[in-house]
């Protein structure tokens, strides 16, 4: 994309104009999901966090310096998600550290009935939550976040471009988190 149009994309984008995300958005997926994907070896995962990437920019679009190019503070963006999901996996992984008597404790994560009862509480709120969205985003976050399908299968679901199921479950996931907000 060249500079100039780039930068009239970027100024449409920064003053709402759908149609300009969808282009940066198709402009730089490749890049972005190929970038993630070279670290990740996952499709799922790498999908994610390429979304992730483009809702943080596209929510951050006004702290874009020009003297960067898009494509290096997108790959910016990406990294540091990917970091961020790097450090959520040690969390998540089974801690064993070596007692002075030799042995191992392996850290029980088994819920308890209380942590059963929040997240259930917590899940019926968001269900609401999301109830309050059009009927096409709650579709889109149904099938990405509770059958936990991929944007290719979302796609063919319901029969429409991969880029407007990505757009889609932007849009939704933006107006999500406003909501819950």
């Amino acid at each position: 994309m060249k500079k100039d149009v780039l930068h009239n994309t970027i100024d449409k984008a920064k003053k709402g104009d759908q149609a300009a995300f969808k282009e940066l958005l198709n402009y730089y997926w490749k890049d972005i999901y190929n970038f993630l994907f070279l670290k990740l070896k996952n499709e799922d995962e790498t999908e994610d966090i390429t979304i992730k990437t483009f809702a943080k920019a596209f929510d951050k679009l006004e702290s874009y310096n020009t003297k960067y190019t898009f494509k290096t503070w997108l790959t910016t963006i990406a990294k540091n998600l990917y970091i961020d999901y790097l450090r959520k996996q040690k969390a998540i992984l089974i801690s064993l550290h070596r007692n002075d008597d030799s042995t191992y404790d392996i850290l029980d994560e088994t819920p308890s009935v209380e942590d059963k009862l929040i997240t259930e509480q917590n899940l019926a709120v968001l269900l609401a939550k999301i109830k309050k969205l059009k009927p096409h985003y709650q579709e889109v976050i149904q099938l990405r976040y509770f059958q936990e399908m991929s944007i290719k299968e979302i796609a063919m679901i319901l029969n429409e471009p991969l880029t407007n199921v990505k757009v889609k479950l932007l849009r939704a996931r933006k107006l999500l988190a406003e909501i819950l907000r």
